[in-house]
């Protein structure tokens, strides 16, 4: 994890030192702490600059997206493969969708940020993506958000398995992972399975270097899925039979 320690030790200093001058002063003006007046006015002084101290330490929270770019579509639009697909929306673990962001201290372990949060469900993002990618490839004559309604021919399934930050003491890097598979709607088999994976170094160690990380890994890892689904149903057209499950 990113620590952010430095200004809330230094504020915590300031204080105590604070604090100990005001103790000395009003030793000084009030000579024995006898009067109940006087310990009054020194718990009070005393809880003033406590508080001042924790102030200076708060932190409040950090929204962040994740920003994929859009696919640069080709120049002559393909013709498609395949006949209407919908994409369902992307599953994924739990403590991916949460809203803070993860980080692993090892791979045994999962940690949150306290104060950095998605602003947007990751699940929805790889979805929107993996459509946008789709529709840039041409693969199918359309591709549509599946809604429950409709028949589409295709349906497109996937889980977002992995977008967290990995600490292994020396270095911060980012691990990426996604699979997906293309269903016939019509009789049920499935034409295609695949995964992709990314892992990077992050560059700039802090929690929009690990964001914009995080992105440019997932774009890459998207645009590796579809074309990688692709391949195989290039490699299976014209034949009207798809026997083939992995990539």
């Amino acid at each position: 994890m990113l620590h952010h320690s430095t200004q809330t030790k230094a504020a915590t200093t300031h204080s105590s030192l604070v604090e100990r001058a005001v103790r000395l002063k009003v030793a000084r003006l009030s000579g024995p702490m006898n009067n109940p007046k006087v310990i009054l006015a020194v718990g009070f002084a005393i809880g003033l600059v406590s508080l001042a101290g924790c102030v200076g330490k708060t932190r409040y929270p950090s929204s962040y997206v994740l920003n994929l770019p859009a696919p640069v579509a080709p120049s002559v639009p393909p013709a498609p493969i395949l006949g209407t697909a919908a994409v369902r929306e992307f599953r994924a673990p739990g403590f991916l969708t949460s809203g803070p962001i993860v980080y692993r201290p090892s791979r045994e372990q999962v940690g949150f940020y306290n104060y950095d949060h998605w602003v947007e469900d990751p699940r929805r993002v790889v979805t929107a993506a993996m459509i946008r990618e789709l529709r840039a490839r041409g693969i199918f004559q359309s591709v549509e958000p599946f809604d429950g309604h409709g028949s589409p021919a295709y349906l497109i399934s996937g889980t977002l398995d992995h977008l967290e930050e990995i600490d292994d003491g020396a270095s911060v890097s980012i691990e990426v992972g996604l699979s997906a598979s293309v269903l016939n709607a019509t009789t049920g088999e499935v034409l295609w399975r695949g995964a992709s994976s990314q892992t990077a170094k992050v560059a700039l160690h802090s929690v929009p270097g690990v964001v914009a990380e995080m992105s440019r890994d997932l774009s890459i890892a998207v645009e590796q899925l579809v074309s990688a689904m692709q391949t195989r149903i290039s490699a299976a057209s014209p034949v009207a039979s798809y026997s083939g499950v992995d990539q």
